[in-house]
């Protein structure tokens, strides 16, 4: 176990963090397409193949690329997330937060949970302020050119990573450890030290782990997804709703803070309790 109680941020990444979706920046601009005219063939075409949605975007970014003679490489993407644009407040946010963590002896984690490319959030100006970025991602060859989905990362496939996030296990590749059985309080970062933020409907999966297991729930919004995000909190899939806005300040910003202050209080106390206990025992 940890010495300081660990205190994990899991966020969605698109439309959450960032304004848009994260190819809508720089990698479909560079086809010569909109935005809206790329997502509706890729999900045509998924539709069609009766294939996972995540899969289809993946290869028709890669179709696109080679049929118009564009390279398509890692170095490629990344480069695309330098276009990446966050909400206000974002860059300094993760900063704040440790600190606020910090002073009441704490530790902040930052993780993404996303159905994005990892390449492009690795580009991204806040790429090092995660301790470990989960999503979908492709496997190259020799010269950095993409041959196959590493890795994709669905709605529900989200619900994976919070367990890894749970038990510590965050090399996707070690199922074994992530399946053996493990007491509760030998988990690395307890569910009820969990808060999750997310956009909207494909977060909602990971929002209900949270509130099934003690932990917080957080819908941010623009407003053209208002109106959704509102309908989550009347059904309870949500602990609290919030305009996109991670400001120093910021309503956003007070409850996470007021979230992370009861997770501490709430570790100190139980250790009082363990503590009491025990020297009951020896008594």
């Amino acid at each position: 176990m940890e010495e300081r109680t660990i205190v994990a941020l899991l966020y969605d990444f698109d439309k959450t963090l960032c304004t848009q979706d994260m190819q809508n920046y720089a990698f479909i601009p560079r086809l010569g397409m909109a935005p809206g005219d790329f997502w509706k063939e890729a999900n045509d075409f998924g539709r069609r193949e009766h294939m996972d949605g995540i899969l289809a975007y993946m290869y028709t970014m890669v179709r696109k690329s080679r049929e118009l003679g564009l390279p398509l490489t890692r170095d490629t993407l990344k480069h695309c997330g330098r276009s990446v644009s966050f909400f206000q407040g974002v860059p300094d946010w993760f900063g704040r937060i440790d600190r606020y963590g910090g002073l009441l002896g704490v530790q902040v984690e930052h993780y993404v949970i996303s159905s994005g490319l990892r390449e492009i959030i690795e580009g991204s100006a806040i790429a090092g302020a995660f301790k470990e970025i989960f999503a979908s991602e492709f496997y190259y060859d020799a010269d950095g050119y993409p041959v196959w989905p590493k890795l994709a990362v669905n709605f529900t496939a989200k619900t994976q990573f919070v367990y890894r996030i749970n038990k510590g296990v965050l090399d996707v590749a070690d199922d074994k450890t992530l399946n053996d059985s493990m007491p509760d309080g030998s988990k690395r970062v307890p569910f009820t030290n969990m808060i999750y933020i997310g956009d909207g409907l494909s977060d909602v999966p990971c929002m209900k782990m949270m509130r099934s297991y003690g932990g917080q729930a957080i819908a941010v919004y623009q407003a053209v997804n208002k109106a959704g995000v509102e309908q989550l909190l009347r059904q309870r899939r949500v602990d609290y709703i919030y305009p996109a806005d991670y400001r120093e300040g910021s309503a956003l910003e007070i409850t996470v803070k007021n979230i992370i202050r009861k997770m501490a209080v709430s570790q100190q106390l139980y250790e009082e309790n363990v503590r009491q206990l025990e020297a009951v025992r020896k008594n």
